[in-house]
């Protein structure tokens, strides 16, 4: 039998510098779509995955992210004497228990392998999840539930999966891809930020990852790699060599690049259509906003 994934790493120790000067102030990670930070939906899609064991590899200045997962006496005291039932229950889903939630430094910033690396001695023997909060992705199923799902069947390691356009190859590691199942997708390597014409396909990796220990061994023996960084896909790549199976995962929703300031507003305005309290004042806002630049050209 499987052992079930219980446990995620969330790696948010870089900068955010694409959002300065906002972010001198506050971690990226709790810039808001709506009414909810980022961070907060990672850990929702986390917790509708079955996750139980949160770990967050972070970096100094980080101190507002921890805060905000914490209690606030004050503020739950004052909504229940206001008898606002809606608002304290959104209160309490920003809550995490005691020892639900720990932190571990990132003291370099050596790229995503290392990020995950970090946090290899909470891991010990067991397969776990990788979320990344920029990631954000609307569906009908969360994300990585559609993942679990699918691992209970495979085993293995299993990357998320998406199209991109050729001009982007090189943002992106890309799959190369030996039989293609569907929804799933049997990987034979993986090439990190290659330029369009070395693309091995137009599938890319983003950031949800299922991953057994062993990938994390690989990282503790890699050199940097593209970008001057220590590439979570190279450790991954190392699992196909060594072979064990490794699969694509393409799944069902819309993907919301957040480390973007482009993909950020894209997805607030999605988040807020979604919302029926918000949608038809949006809208009409949206429409008069396109019929006056266009009356202006």
């Amino acid at each position: 039998m499987r052992k079930k994934i219980t446990k995620a790493i969330f790696p948010v120790a870089g900068l955010g510098t694409r959002f300065l000067p906002a972010t001198k102030s506050i971690p990226k990670e709790i810039l808001s779509l709506v009414d909810r930070p980022l961070i907060q939906y990672a850990i929702d899609e986390a917790r509708e995955a079955g996750i139980k064991e949160f770990i967050f590899v972070t970096s100094r200045g980080k101190g507002a992210l921890e805060d905000y997962f914490d209690g606030a006496p004050q503020l739950e005291q004052s909504l229940r004497k206001k008898n606002k039932k809606e608002l304290l229950e959104e209160l309490k889903r920003s809550t995490m228990d005691s020892g639900e939630i720990v932190y571990i430094r990132q003291r370099e910033a050596l790229g995503l392998g290392h990020a995950v690396w970090c946090a290899r001695r909470l891991i010990a023997n067991e397969p776990f999840a990788v979320i990344l909060p920029d990631d954000v992705i609307a569906a009908e199923k969360p994300c990585l539930k559609q993942m679990v799902e699918a691992y209970e069947n495979t085993g293995g390691c299993m990357v998320a999966a998406m199209e991109v356009p050729p001009s982007m190859a090189s943002a992106y590691g890309l799959l190369d891809i030996e039989e293609n199942m569907g929804s799933l997708l049997k990987i034979k390597g993986m090439v990190e930020k290659p330029e369009p014409e070395d693309a091995p396909s137009n599938l890319a990796v983003i950031g949800r990852y299922i991953l057994t220990p062993s990938v994390l061994k690989n990282v503790g023996t890699l050199k940097k790699g593209a970008g001057g960084e220590i590439q979570l896909t190279d450790a991954i790549a190392m699992e196909v060599e060594n072979g064990s199976d490794v699969f694509g995962f393409r799944f069902d929703g819309q993907r919301y690049d957040c480390g973007s300031k482009s993909g950020f507003l894209q997805a607030t305005i999605a988040f807020a259509l979604s919302r029926p309290e918000l949608r038809d004042e949006l809208m009409e806002f949206m429409v008069e906003t396109v019929e006056s630049r266009r009356a202006a050209q």
